[in-house]
């Protein structure tokens, strides 16, 4: 995928990526010829066929003209026509990667792709077919039940559809964000290290055999969508790219929480690209933005129940000092820099406890953890019930947006001015912006113009062009499944970023979209898409988008039968097909390698309950079993003790540990420069209303423990089957008309309140937005309040129980 050089020597200043291939073979050999995208130049590539046991690849180091090519092709025919000679087998578009099972190697290619999409030139593809060709030239013999694994490890094999989802690019890192690329520009091997390439294994032997990328393409999972929008009357292009991790990957009720390394499950980051239509080679301003969902990063699971739609959620206690949490968000921290936003969207009450112990849990860890990290570098966590609110949708995605404005301002956004390369084949170009990017430290967004060489096919121009902005940190949110209300979230952000994208790029006046825009509308279908494709993904039916429907104004019958219809899906799915699911997904990144002689995949236990190592069998370690216990009773949990997990346990658990998170290089390039901030539009009274001063008169029973909790509480609510359900207990229905200005006194009165006593209006201060910033905190709040908005602290010590 990535630039080779192919001139056999030196640095190439034009670099090649082959794109289309043709696989001949002899008895003794297959020979793919891969062409660029012109066809006039040629690599040839021969795989030995007579080792079934081993991989053999060698690569010809000369560049070719095509006729050059042609001739050698019928020279080697002539040398093996007394076996046959050489035949044609099939075109394609580059190797997925080579795999093993029990006999000989396999290689699997793709046959068609389609066209999907473009980034500034950059052509992305979808696979449309694909082939799996054996290397041998005959079959192994072996014993019956051998053949008969082998044929079902290729089946299982198969049975992840890379026609769906999957999608790659030649000349563009699709896996990496727009900042990343733009600021990095990275080529070959590495690229495939990242966890977003899901054929990492597949493609490590030849990668490693052949030192170079020319021959196979890096395979991304997820979503990708481009749709065009006119602003203003301007053309722009909007992509929205979701991005799975191959780390930890897999099913619903299969893949919970965070493994031994700090990977989570559902690890999914969301990237949302504009950039204005232009002709190709001129000047066009693009912008991104970046944010991540994942699972709560803690040691827990729900075994999958034939005869319970809700299993109970198992909380271990294999994790006292929250290593493999701290280790998660280090990881973040990595590759987005700081600060890290959370933003935990599951119940804080229910009649049974389940969403609200690791509710609890997770706060004890991010309180723990920010102990030992600097004011600065403190994790921002925010708790939101958003089943609360749910009634009303304008009333979630208004309170959401507001979030997420709190959000951008903390992180601001990718925005640059690029002229990108002429050249098909070229990565777009903006090293030279950072190599520059002192000059920029002292400026302001007041839209001075500043001289920067914008680089174009190894030419150099001189530009006036705006100063570029950068985003630094992310916004992390999370459910229980990471799929349905993290859904709806993650749109409000995106609307939220989409108005400074477009301020940004000189589109709009104001920052902000209104909701019922036809811009808001297509970004909904957008991020609905996006949703359903995720939630199909990992939870076996498209998402529950009660919020989007009830803002379209849907009839509500309707509405209800299709959240019926997907909860029973989404059971069927997790119940009867996703422990198949998860050994496919299991053999195809490589966390399962078949050995002759050991247990078969289908003959292992429960996925959930292993740490599957990534170099097969060998490290399954039957010690690495979680030690748990099942509560028979919905909502008891039992962490490998005879006792279920309290208040108490969890407070001496979080005793005496501090060691801080170290240092690490930013994976996504990220500056600390003023003039990519954006100056607060509200106040942080404006965000949260009167939460703090009647949160501290509350009397109701948290199930942390008082001094310890360091939760915050901004809950709304929405129902949903899927495992985000409410509990529709009494407390849940009562507060449905809640307006923001009244959650606190609710939560001190612990008194119902009526619709027509609260109004349905979100209300603001009497100042201007412009008049009003964080800066006159210390005149209105507490020093504990502001040190929370500033420093990321958890916000107070909140007693909360339901009656």
């Amino acid at each position: 995928m990535a630039a080779e050089n192919c001139s056999g020597g030196g640095q190439d200043p034009n670099p090649c990526y082959l794109q289309k291939f043709r696989l001949y073979e002899t008895r003794s050999n297959f020979y793919m010829v891969g062409r660029d995208k012109s066809g006039t130049l040629c690599r040839i590539l021969k795989i030995d066929r007579l080792d079934p046991s081993e991989l053999t690849v060698l690569e010809d180091s000369t560049t070719y003209p095509e006729i050059e090519c042609y001739d050698l092709l019928r020279r080697i025919h002539e040398g093996n026509r007394s076996t046959g000679g050489l035949k044609f087998v099939t075109a394609c578009y580059g190797i997925i990667g080579f795999v093993k099972f029990l006999g000989p190697h396999y290689m699997l290619l793709i046959t068609k792709r389609r066209k999907i999409g473009a980034i500034c030139g950059h052509t992305i593809y979808a696979i449309s077919k694909t082939q799996m060709i054996t290397i041998g030239n005959s079959p192994v013999q072996s014993n019956m039940a051998y053949s008969k694994n082998e044929k079902r490890y290729k089946k299982l094999l198969c049975s992840v559809d890379l026609t769906k989802d999957f999608f790659f690019s030649y000349s563009y890192n699709v896996m990496h964000s727009l900042q990343r690329n733009l600021c990095k520009n990275e080529t070959g091997l590495l690229n495939y290290e990242t966890m977003f390439v899901w054929n990492e294994f597949l493609t490590r032997e030849i990668r490693n055999n052949l030192k170079n990328t020319l021959w196979t393409v890096a395979l991304v999972y997820g979503f990708f969508k481009q749709v065009e929008l006119s602003v203003s009357g301007r053309d722009v292009k909007l992509t929205l790219i979701a991005r799975r991790s191959r780390h930890y990957a897999g099913t619903r009720y299969l893949k919970r929480g965070v493994n031994e390394k700090g990977r989570v499950a559902n690890d999914v980051e969301t990237e949302q690209i504009v950039f204005e239509d232009v002709p190709e080679g001129c000047l066009t301003q693009i912008s991104s933005v970046v944010q991540n969902r994942g699972s709560i990063p803690l040691f827990w699971s729900q075994e999958t129940s034939r005869l319970n739609l809700k299993p109970d959620i198992i909380l271990s206690k294999k994790d006292p000092t929250y290593e493999a949490t701290k280790l998660h968000f280090e990881n973040l921290a990595r590759r987005y820099g700081n600060p890290i936003i959370i933003l935990n969207l599951i119940k804080r009450c229910e009649k049974k406890p389940r969403e609200t112990i690791l509710r609890s849990e997770f706060a004890n860890a991010i309180r723990y953890i920010n102990k030992s990290l600097t004011k600065e570098n403190r994790l921002r966590f925010l708790h939101w019930d958003i089943n609360r609110h749910s009634r009303k949708a304008t009333n979630v995605l208004e309170l959401l947006g507001r979030v997420a404005d709190y959000a951008l301002n903390l992180t601001g956004i990718f925005y640059c001015q690029v002229t990108p390369n002429c050249r098909p084949e070229g990565l777009l170009d903006l090293t030279c912006v950072l190599q520059n990017d002192e000059h920029f430290a002292d400026k302001s967004d007041g839209g001075e113009k500043l001289e920067i060489d914008v680089g174009g096919d190894n030419q150099s121009s001189t530009e006036n062009v705006k100063p570029p902005m950068f985003q630094t940190g992310v916004l992390r949110t999370n459910c229980i499944d990471c799929l349905d209300r993290t859904n709806v979230a993650q749109y409000a952000y995106g609307l939220m970023a989409l108005g400074r994208q477009l301020h940004a790029m000189g589109f709009t006046e104001s920052q902000t979209i209104d909701q019922s825009s036809p811009l808001a509308e297509d970004l909904m279908g957008v991020y609905e898409k996006m949703g359903d494709t995720l939630a199909l993904q990992y939870g076996g039916s498209a998402a529950h988008n009660k919020i989007f429907s009830q803002r379209r104004g849907q009839w509500q019958a309707a509405t209800q039968s299709q959240e019926l219809f997907r909860t029973l899906q989404r059971y069927y799915s997790n119940a009867y097909m996703d422990a198949e699911k998860q050994s496919a997904i299991n053999l195809f990144l490589g966390h399962f390698q078949p050995q002759q002689g050991k247990p078969a995949l289908w003959e292992l236990d429960s996925d959930q309950h292993y740490s599957v190592g990534r170099h097969g069998p060998d490290l399954l370690n039957e010690d690495a079993r979680t030690s748990i216990k099942r509560s028979m009773s919905d909502g008891n949990i039992l962490c490998g003790t005879d006792s279920p997990m309290s208040a108490s346990n969890v407070r001496q658990e979080s005793e005496n540990r501090g060691e801080a998170i170290s240092e690490s290089t930013h994976e996504m390039p990220a500056y600390g420069i003023s003039y990519s901030r954006f100056t607060p539009r509200m106040s942080c009274r404006q965000l949260f209303g009167e939460i703090e001063d009647q949160l501290l008169g509350s009397n109701r029973i948290c199930y942390e423990n008082g001094d310890e909790c360091n939760c915050t509480n901004f809950d709304m609510d929405w129902l949903s089957s899927s495992g985000n359900s409410c509990d529709d207990d009494v407390y849940d229905r009562s507060a449905a008309g809640l307006s923001s200005e009244n959650i606190g006194a609710e939560l001190k009165t612990g008194m119902t309140t009526s619709p027509s006593e609260s109004g349905s209006n979100i209300k603001v201060g009497e100042r201007s937005a412009s008049e009003v910033t964080c800066d006159g905190l210390m005149d209105e709040y507490s020093e504990s309040f502001v040190n929370w908005v500033t420093h990321g602290d958890l916000l107070i010590p909140v007693k909360f129980t339901c009656q």
